[in-house]
């Protein structure tokens, strides 16, 4: 049975029988509060679950989940259903006819002629294409990196970022080619460049994500990354869509203050739930002792 006693309190002279022992058997002095076995059951007492909770969680951390870098439903359920879509679009590409698809990724286009008539259409519907196919490297950058940022902020955020980095760069990369077909120095077949593809959402992606490791691991993906693009605009093969995916990764970094707000509260949110019982923490409350 559970009491309590004030601090303060102290045990008369004339209380001293034999039933002053405890349970052990170990006797107990007359007028000395805090005795040695009264100690340790009050730290043992005293001790919050949600000590011990956070001791388990972070001793799971540290073991290596390598299926957790993969998008899971209930996990990561924004990634993994765009991945699906993106898997089947890519299937159904490779399987039909070569003259059906290029009327479709036409279509589909973000290029000036039809941002100018249907922005949101296309902008939306550009991203479910996968320029190179499943085996690309962005293909394998959206699984891991889509996945590794939605499990820190979140699937809405996640979306939010890859959002933004693929309409901010491809508008910053289209309305140039707009401008200069107008001031005759392009071709007005220009207004018609077949562009689409989630690269430029990845590579925003790849750039909020590093905001949000370590600072030993976040500098190598980051430097490395903007190294490969910088050699992809040094080898001049398609210099608007490069210069996109180096705006895309700045608007990834550009991201940092938000997703690390949202990120730090989430952890707190994890880590700092009471988990203590009313007794543990009547225990807690100053000058109380437990017994």
């Amino acid at each position: 049975m559970d009491r309590s006693t004030t601090a303060a309190a102290t045990t008369s002279p004339s209380d001293a029988t034999p039933e002053n022992t405890e349970a052990g058997g170990t006797s107990v002095l007359d007028g000395m509060p805090r005795q040695r076995g009264d100690a340790v059951t009050e730290t043992s007492a005293l001790r919050p679950p949600a000590s011990r909770a956070r001791t388990r969680a972070l001793a799971r951390t540290r073991v290596p989940r390598p299926w957790r870098l993969l998008p899971t439903p209930t996990g990561t359920p924004f990634t993994f259903g765009y991945a699906a879509v993106l898997a089947v679009v890519s299937v159904t590409a490779d399987h039909a006819a070569p003259s059906l698809v290029h009327a479709l990724q036409q279509g589909s286009s973000t290029d000036v002629a039809h941002l100018a008539r249907h922005p949101v259409l296309v902008l939306l519907a550009s991203a479910l294409w996968i320029a190179g196919g499943v085996a690309s490297m962005y293909a394998a950058g959206f699984v891991l990196v889509l996945t590794a940022l939605e499990r820190r902020i979140g699937g809405l955020r996640a979306a939010g970022v890859f959002l933004l980095g693929h309409v901010v760069a491809t508008l910053a990369t289209e309305v140039p080619v707009g401008l200069s077909v107008l001031a005759g120095h392009l071709p007005g077949s220009s207004l018609h460049r077949l562009d689409y593809g989630i690269s430029f959402g990845v590579a925003a992606s790849v750039g909020a994500l590093a905001g949000l490791l370590t600072p030993w691991l976040r500098w190598p993906v980051l430097m490395g990354f903007a190294g490969v693009l910088v050699g992809d605009l040094i080898a001049f093969r398609d210099p608007m869509t490069d210069w996109g995916h180096l705006l895309s990764l700045a608007v990834g970094v550009s991201t940092w203050p938000l997703i690390r707000r949202r990120h730090r509260a989430g952890a707190d949110g994890r880590g700092g739930r009471d988990t203590a019982g009313p007794a543990v923490r009547a225990a807690q409350a100053p000058g109380t002792l437990a017994a």
